[in-house]
């Protein structure tokens, strides 16, 4: 879009499965600034306005309404099936003249004082060299230049493993918004996602931590779906009259950051960088994000003529200031007392509103909801040992809460 050449490298061909459905009220700006926000409206995806939140009996629970986030300039987002999803975002790639070599994986970067030199193969197992003065690696989990430099830790509070499939025939919410994401808390550590993706087409998932998963009789990924499904009260009324349309499919120990997010003529960007537990559903706004953001950078630094590590290390700052404002959030759900405040029918109304901002994405916000925030993790921090809400959730070490 600034006139600069690009070639992208995807190793697979599009569509293409890839789990990560619910995005939230801040990717609107990423697609204004990519220029697909008509075709995002055009393509009928579930609407998103927030969150139902239950309780794994439906004693308890209530919305998340994004409208009441400050800063959000539209509240509304979408729930995507992302072979759709991302082709549109590929396809606008391709109109703006991005070369892009869908079927080319990429096995080696090497780095010198005038740029990179890339060595890829594709489907015809032909090989080539493309040289280029700067990279970006979005590789996600595969994390290319971070496995190279030995820049990723493991987040050992975040040790856990999803389990999921698409059904259809899943029942909708009622009320006048039947497509928002439904977070089901269940009796012990563990959560389900409940995500409608089109007309009858619903992603459904549980996360669980791994001690409590190690000690679950393991057998084939659809006999530990439906046992978490069967343990889940408010689980198993949704999924009575459900179909399974898809392979389960296992993700396991996904959370992870990196010690750095830029050096000399290279940027991380996305789930390469870090990714976080999708109990909040950040991963695709978090890579859309810091993707409009790697290209700003890469412009500016174009047009100086300087990729050194110096030059990006604001992109770097905010990558982990982003990454620790949601972390903080991810690691507390994972706590007893969190959820004890987190899913009560009536929190304090101001209090509630600053923790939504951040959910909606505002991992900056303004002052004032800056300690209201610290003021809920103050709560938090008092539930613990003194009870200011109903201890609704277990506390005994069977529940499988990390250490």
């Amino acid at each position: 879009m600034r006139g600069r050449r690009v070639v992208l490298f995807e190793r697979e061909r599009f569509p293409r499965f890839h789990i990560g459905e619910s995005l939230l009220s801040s990717a609107n700006e990423a697609f204004e600034a990519l220029g697909v926000a008509e075709r995002m409206l055009a393509a009928g995806f579930p609407e998103k306005w927030g969150a139902r939140l239950f309780t794994h009996d439906g004693r308890a629970g209530r919305g998340v309404d994004f409208a009441v986030a400050s800063g959000v300039a539209r509240s509304q987002t979408y729930q995507v099936p992302r072979a759709e999803f991302d082709r549109i975002l590929l396809e606008r790639a391709r109109e703006l003249g991005v070369e892009i070599r869908e079927g080319e994986r990429v096995t080696a970067c090497e780095f010198d004082a005038a740029g990179a030199s890339i060595e890829s193969v594709n489907g015809a197992a032909e090989s080539r060299r493309t040289r280029v003065r700067a990279l970006v690696d979005a590789t996600g989990r595969a994390g290319l230049l971070a496995k190279r430099f030995a820049l990723r830790t493991e987040e050992p509070r975040l040790a856990n493993v999803a389990i999921y499939a698409h059904f259809s025939g899943v029942p909708r919410l009622p009320g006048e918004r039947p497509d928002d994401i439904r977070l089901i808390a269940r009796a012990d550590a563990g959560w389900f996602w409940v995500i409608p993706i089109g007309p009858d087409l619903t992603s459904v998932g549980v996360v669980l931590p791994r001690p409590l998963y190690m000690r679950w009789p393991h057998g084939a990924p659809e006999e530990m779906l439906a046992r978490a499904i069967a343990d889940t009260p408010v689980v198993e009324v949704l999924m009575r009259g459900a179909r399974r349309e898809w392979p389960v499919r296992v993700e396991k120990d996904f959370s992870y950051f990196t010690s750095r997010y830029a050096g000399d003529r290279w940027i991380l960007a996305g789930d390469a960088g870090s990714f976080l537990d999708p109990v909040f559903s950040t991963g695709v706004s978090i890579a859309m994000e810091t993707g409009i953001e790697a290209a700003a950078e890469l412009d500016r630094a174009v047009a100086a003529d300087d990729f050194s590590a110096r030059r990006f290390a604001g992109f770097e700052r905010r990558c982990r200031r982003r990454y620790q404002s949601f972390r903080r959030f991810v690691v507390g759900f994972y706590t007893p007392q969190f959820r004890d405040l987190f899913f009560q029918e009536r929190p304090p109304e101001r209090i509630f509103r600053a923790v939504v901002t951040v959910l909606a994405g505002r991992w900056r916000p303004d002052p004032w909801n800056r300690f209201l925030g610290w003021l809920f993790f103050r709560f938090v921090g008092v539930q613990r040992w003194l009870p200011i809400s109903p201890r609704a959730h277990r506390r005994d070490a069977d529940a499988g809460y990390p250490g």
